[in-house]
C-alpha cells in the first residue's frame, strides 16, 4: 500500500511560520491521542482498532455475511451517518457500477423524505431479503421508523420466526432500545464498542458487516488500514497525517476556509460523503472549522469549474490520484471525417487524457488563487482504500484538535432534534414545542 501527499502546489506554506507552529503541535497532540489524555479521550477506541481486531471477529463477521448472503437476494442496511456511510463508502468504490455480484446491499433510515420506503417495498417485493440494523440507542428517529416499517414487512412476508435468521443487530453492548428488542427476540447481534463514534466506526461491525454481505474482502481492508496504522505512528519526520493537518490549519489562517475534495474517479463519490461528515461533524464547533466540500471530476467542471476558477478566494482543494486503476484501459480510435477533431488523441487511452485533465485543472485552480494539495495512492484496490480511511480519520482527529475543538463530540446535532420532537409533539418536550409555536409566529413561519 502506498499514499503519499504531493505537495508542491503549496511549497510556499511550507516556510510558513505557522506550519512549523501546527506542525510541532501536532506532535504534542498525537502524543495526546496516543496517552488518551486529548479532549473526547473517551472515544479513541478506533485509533487503533485496525492493528487489534482479532481474527475470530473476523471471522464470525464473514460467518454471519456468508449466511445472509445465502438466504437474501438483498440485504437492507437501517443506518444513518456513521452507522452507513463508511460501509457505502467501501462497498460503492470496489462494486460494478452498473451490475451487483450475489447479493444486492441497499439502504434505509438514512432520511424522511416520502415515498422512499414505498418505492423500496416495491423494490424487495417477491425477493427475499434480510435486514442489517444498526444504531447504537434505537431510538434515532429516520433509521427507527425504517426499521419498525422494515421488519413489520419482513415478518409479513417470511413469517414471525424470520427475523431471527434475517435481522442483524448491531447495538449498545447492554443498553438501549435495539439492545433490548435484540435480545427480546433473539436476534444475530454485534456490539458497537462504547468508545468509537459513529463516524469513527468503519472498521467496526459497523462498517465491517455490510462490506462483507456485498462480496469484499475485510481482512484485506483492514490489512491495509492497519498499514496505514503503522506508518502514521512510526514516522514523526515523513508523517503525512501531521503535514495534511498543518497544512489545512495555516490555509484556514490565510482564509481559506472550505476544502473541496476533488476525485476523478467514478466509484469515489461515497468517499467524499463520508469523508464530508467525518470532517463537517467533528470540526465545525465553538464558530469554527473548515467547510468540507467535494467535486466528482471531470462531471463537476461543468457545473461548479467556474467557481473554483474564478468564484470568492476561501477555498483550497485536496485532489485525491489513483495512480492507477484495475478497469480496462479503453484506447481512442481513429474516424476518418474527425468532425470532432479528436483524431489528435488516436491511440490514447482514456486514463492518459483522464490524468491530463486532472493536471491541467490543477494547475489552473493553482493560478486563480486556489491552493492545491495532492494525495496519490498506488491504486483502487481495497486495502488501499481501508489505508485511506484511516489516514483521514486520524488527519480529522489532529486537525480538529489543532482547531482546539472535540473532534470527537456533536452537540449541534441535537438542536434539530430537539425542535423536531416539539413539532411532532413527542411527550416530554412540550415547554419546547410552546417555545417554538412563539417564535413561528415571530417569523411568519
Amino acid at each position: 500500500m502506498q499514499i503519499s501527499l504531493e505537495k508542491s502546489l503549496v511549497k510556499n506554506l511550507m516556510v510558513h511560520s505557522h506550519y512549523e507552529r501546527y506542525r510541532s503541535m501536532g506532535e504534542d497532540i498525537m502524543q495526546s491521542i496516543r496517552d488518551k489524555t486529548c479532549p473526547g479521550n473517551d472515544f479513541l477506541g478506533w485509533v487503533d482498532l485496525p492493528s487489534s481486531l482479532k481474527s475470530e471477529e473476523l471471522e464470525r463477521i464473514n460467518e454471519v455475511a456468508q449466511n445472509l448472503r445465502k438466504i437474501s437476494e438483498v440485504v437492507v442496511v437501517v443506518g444513518i451517518g456513521g452507522s452507513y456511510l463508511g460501509a457505502r463508502a467501501v462497498i460503492e468504490s470496489q462494486k460494478s457500477a452498473f451490475k451487483s455480484d450475489g447479493c444486492e446491499v441497499l439502504y434505509a433510515g438514512h432520511q424522511l423524505s416520502p415515498g422512499y420506503l414505498t418505492e423500496l417495498s416495491q423494490y424487495l417485493e417477491g425477493k427475499k431479503w434480510s435486514i442489517i440494523v444498526i444504531s447504537k440507542s434505537g431510538t434515532t428517529t429516520e433509521p427507527a421508523i425504517a426499521f419498525r416499517y422494515l421488519r413489520n414487512m419482513l415478518t409479513s412476508r417470511f413469517g414471525e420466526t424470520a427475523m431471527k435468521e434475517r435481522v442483524v443487530a448491531i447495538t449498545d453492548s447492554s443498553k438501549g432500545a435495539l439492545r433490548k428488542l435484540a435480545d427480546a427476540n433473539g436476534l444475530q447481534s454485534f456490539v458497537i464498542p462504547d468508545d468509537v463514534g459513529g463516524r469513527f466506526s468503519v472498521f467496526t461491525p459497523v462498517g465491517l458487516l455490510p462490506i462483507a454481505v456485498a462480496g469484499f474482502d475485510i481482512k484485506q481492508l483492514i490489512q491495509g488500514a492497519k498499514q496505514m496504522e503503522e506508518q502514521v505512528w512510526s514516522d514523526k519526520k515523513n508523517n503525512i497525517a501531521l503535514d495534511y493537518a498543518a497544512i489545512r490549519n495555516v490555509l484556514y489562517q490565510n482564509g481559506n476556509t472550505t476544502e473541496v475534495l476533488v476525485n476523478y474517479h467514478h466509484k469515489f463519490h461515497f468517499i467524499a460523503e463520508w469523508w464530508k461528515q467525518l470532517f463537517g461533524e467533528s470540526e465545525g464547533k465553538d464558530g469554527k472549522g473548515i467547510f468540507p466540500a467535494s467535486v466528482d471530476l471531470t462531471t463537476d467542471l461543468h457545473s461548479m469549474g467556474q467557481y473554483i476558477q474564478d468564484g470568492k478566494r476561501n477555498l483550497f482543494e485536496t485532489v485525491v490520484k489513483f495512480e492507477n486503476t484495475n478497469a480496462k484501459v479503453e484506447q481512442i480510435g481513429h474516424d476518418d471525417e474527425n468532425l470532432d477533431n479528436l483524431n489528435y488523441l488516436e491511440g490514447k487511452s482514456m486514463d492518459f487524457v483522464n490524468k491530463n485533465a486532472l493536471e491541467g485543472t490543477m494547475l489552473a485552480h493553482n493560478s486563480g488563487g486556489v491552493p492545491n494539495l495532492m494525495l496519490k495512492i498506488e491504486n483502487d484496490g481495497i486495502d488501499n482504500i481501508g489505508g485511506l480511511l484511516y489516514f483521514f480519520m486520524i488527519t480529522c482527529a489532529i486537525s480538529g484538535l489543532m482547531l482546539q475543538v472535540n473532534p470527537f463530540n456533536q452537540p449541534g446535532v441535537e438542536d434539530y432534534k430537539r425542535n423536531m420532537f416539539a413539532l411532532l409533539q413527542k411527550p416530554g418536550f412540550e415547554e419546547k414545542y410552546k417555545e417554538l409555536q412563539i417564535l413561528r409566529k415571530e417569523l411568519n413561519f
